[in-house]
């Protein structure tokens, strides 16, 4: 039995998730970016800090929401934060004072956070360690707040209703082999 059970079927669920019935030219853009960067980061990144928190480790996952605005010059006008668009911000290589703002704090409390495994620190907003409340610390250019349950709905679909889908597909598979008539086997 082929380990790609109807790999088609699987894609167009998949694709229905994200993008729906496919008029809607915009909504198809953006629903097929938000799926490769669920299939290929977010989902992972949760995934690992999950793994992480379960195994004891302290875990303290951020979403930033702020894409430089020197990038946001080169980039289509419907991309937004792009993955590391923050170690621009983190090392001070943004140069107006908005950016030096959301910056500053980090070099001062770099030693110490390492020393402790903490990003809390004193004068900073609150950032929850990641645990089985699945507390995040999405970073903004204007506010930094706790959220909770990053991508939950896209989580669970495609670590869980997608992995169901395959197993059922399979079985229906395997059931179609054995009821066949050019089935040799005695």
């Amino acid at each position: 039995m082929s380990c790609f059970v109807n790999m088609n079927s699987m894609l167009d669920v998949i694709a229905d998730e994200y993008i729906g019935n496919g008029d809607d030219r915009v909504k198809n853009r953006d629903g097929y970016t938000e799926m490769l960067g669920d299939l290929f980061f977010t989902i992972p990144a949760i995934k690992a800090a999950n793994a992480h928190r379960d195994a004891g480790a302290p875990v303290y996952l951020y979403e930033y929401q702020h894409p430089p605005k020197f990038l946001q010059q080169k980039r289509p006008s419907f991309v937004g934060t792009d993955h590391a668009d923050e170690m621009f911000t983190v090392f001070g290589l943004c140069f107006t004072t908005t950016h030096v703002k959301l910056a500053n704090p980090c070099p001062e409390n770099a030693e110490q956070n390492v020393q402790l495994l903490s990003p809390d620190g004193k004068n900073l907003v609150h950032w929850p360690k990641y645990g089985a409340e699945e507390k995040y610390l999405a970073i903004g250019l204007k506010k930094q707040v706790t959220a909770q349950h990053l991508k939950k709905e896209r989580f669970v679909f495609l670590t869980q209703t997608v992995p169901e889908k395959i197993k059922q597909a399979q079985g229906k598979l395997a059931r179609q082999k054995l009821s066949s008539p050019y089935n040799m086997a005695n």
